[in-house]
C-alpha cells in the first residue's frame, strides 16, 4: 500500500505532484521495487516537496523505495549508525540512477571516467554528514568501510540497473 503525503514548498502544485507520483508508480522500476516491498509486508509513504518535473518524481520515488527496501530487509538497519546510513545511501545512489551522467551534467559535475562513483561518494557524504550522529570524519570512515560490500549489493535487482 502506498500512502502519499503532500507538502507545498518550492516544488510543484499539490494536484500536479499527485498526478506525477501516480504516474511514477506505474513505471517498470517502481513497480518492481513496490512488488518487493509488498512481499516483505512494508508500506510506503511518498512525500513531495521539492520536485518540479516527472523525471524528478520518478527519481525520488525510486531512490526512496531503495531506502525503504533496505529498511525492511532483516538487517536491523539503524539510521543512527553511520555505516548503516552510508550503506543505504551508497545503494540508493548506485541503484536509482541518481548519478547517471545526464543528471550529473545538469548539476554541473561531469568527467569522462568515474563520474558515477564520484557522484555516489559525494551524495553519500552530504547525506551522512547531515545525520546528527555522524561527524564528517565518521561519515567518511563509514563510507570507505562499507563501500565495496554496499556498492556491489544490488538487491532486489539481479544487477545494477
Amino acid at each position: 500500500m502506498v500512502e502519499v503525503s503532500y507538502k507545498k514548498s518550492e516544488g510543484c502544485a499539490i494536484k500536479e505532484c499527485q498526478d506525477m507520483i501516480q504516474k511514477s508508480l506505474r513505471t517498470p522500476m517502481v513497480k518492481f521495487l513496490m512488488a518487493h516491498m509488498e512481499k516483505t509486508g512494508c508500506k510506503i509513504v511518498v512525500c513531495s516537496d521539492q520536485v518540479r518535473i516527472q523525471d524528478d518524481v520518478n527519481q525520488e520515488v525510486i531512490r526512496h523505495l531503495i531506502h525503504a527496501y533496505d529498511e525492511c530487509r532483516p538487517s536491523n538497519l539503524d539510521w543512527r549508525n553511520c555505516a548503516h546510513h552510508a550503506c543505504s545511501e551508497i545503494r540508493a545512489g548506485h541503484l536509482s540512477g541518481d548519478c547517471h551522467y545526464k543528471r550529473e551534467f545538469l548539476r554541473g559535475f561531469m568527467k569522462i571516467r568515474g563520474h558515477e562513483q564520484d557522484c555516489v561518494r559525494r551524495r553519500v557524504m552530504k547525506s551522512v554528514m547531515a545525520n546528527p550522529f555522524c561527524s564528517k570524519t565518521a561519515a567518511k570512515d563509514a563510507m570507505e568501510a562499507v563501500w565495496d560490500i554496499c556498492y556491489n549489493d544490488t538487491k532486489p535487482f539481479d544487477r545494477a540497473p
